[in-house]
């Protein structure tokens, strides 16, 4: 089984010159935790996550209606074709210490894929629960 039969095909994304106000009116509104930054010409550029909106703009006192997505978004983005397996994604999520990964496709978005995705399909139930495991043993407890 490859991420294209358990990715979500429907993207929202946000390009870098929106508002963090938009982009986190558009997590609140499709209840998503992160967003993929499309440059003009389709290609993923970026990714902005709530953590990346509380981190490096409110508790930063920047004004979310002035600062670009740009500002705060991840630049450097593990990615996935939705050729690979469902193995292939899961280890990924685990090395790069992140609970989603955008699927591309040449140099457009077709979809996200989930660690609460791989989760749901029991050839990858223990990976997924393994990744999980690693990116939370890693999280610095307040």
């Amino acid at each position: 089984m490859n991420v294209q039969d358990c990715m979500n095909p429907t993207v929202i994304s946000v390009e870098p010159e929106e508002s963090v106000a938009v982009a986190a009116r558009l997590m609140a509104r499709h209840n998503v935790g992160a967003l993929p930054v499309r440059a003009r010409d389709g290609s993923l550029c970026g990714i902005v996550t709530d953590r990346d909106v509380v981190l490096r703009c409110v508790a930063l006192e920047r004004r979310p209606e002035e600062t670009s997505v740009a500002r705060v978004m991840t630049g450097r983005v593990a990615s996935v074709p939705p050729t690979a397996s469902l193995s292939q994604a899961a280890a990924l999520l685990s090395r790069e210490q992140v609970r989603r990964l955008p699927v591309v496709e040449g140099r457009r978005i077709v979809g996200m894929v989930s660690l609460g995705d791989l989760s749901q399909r029991a050839e990858t139930a223990q990976e997924a629960a393994e990744a999980l495991s690693e990116i939370t043993a890693n999280v610095k407890r307040l």
